[in-house]
């Protein structure tokens, strides 16, 4: 069972973690760069090319990217303990996207992200001692 101060430490690393993955997702410029250099780790990893990148891959890679800046940083503004439960949640379902697109062909970088996402939200889901089970602030 996990101390309270150990769960916030928890939560609110997980919340820094999406902002430094997740934001070069945010803006066409930055998602732009990512997709090169995923382009060229795919070229030394000898992997096949990524596919190209159009207006709708765009948008929605933009929308996810500000999702979940938006709810990285309510997390660690609000610090509310109750959060890590509900993100612990969000990333078993994205879990559950990453491991469907990589059943239908997607990069095997996904992989990398796909261990961190189960991980964080394992450490989240973990019984905590109470004022955290209930939602309240320590």
């Amino acid at each position: 069972m996990l101390a309270s101060k150990a769960y916030r430490r928890i939560y609110r690393a997980s919340a820094w973690y999406d902002i430094i993955v997740t934001w070069p997702f945010a803006t066409p410029i930055t998602f732009a760069m990512v997709w090169i250099i995923f382009g060229h780790l795919h070229a030394f990893l000898g992997l096949s090319p990524m596919p190209s990148v159009n207006a709708m891959m765009v948008l929605f890679a933009n929308f996810f990217g500000t999702v979940v800046l938006i709810w990285s940083v309510l997390r660690l503004r609000l610090n509310n303990p109750i959060l890590g439960r509900y993100d612990a949640v969000g990333r078993m379902l994205f879990s559950l996207w990453m491991i469907n697109a990589l059943m239908h062909g997607a990069t095997p970088i996904l992989w990398v992200f796909l261990i961190a996402e189960i991980s964080w939200g394992i450490v989240q889901a973990l019984p905590v001692k109470s004022p955290v089970a209930t939602g309240e602030m320590t």
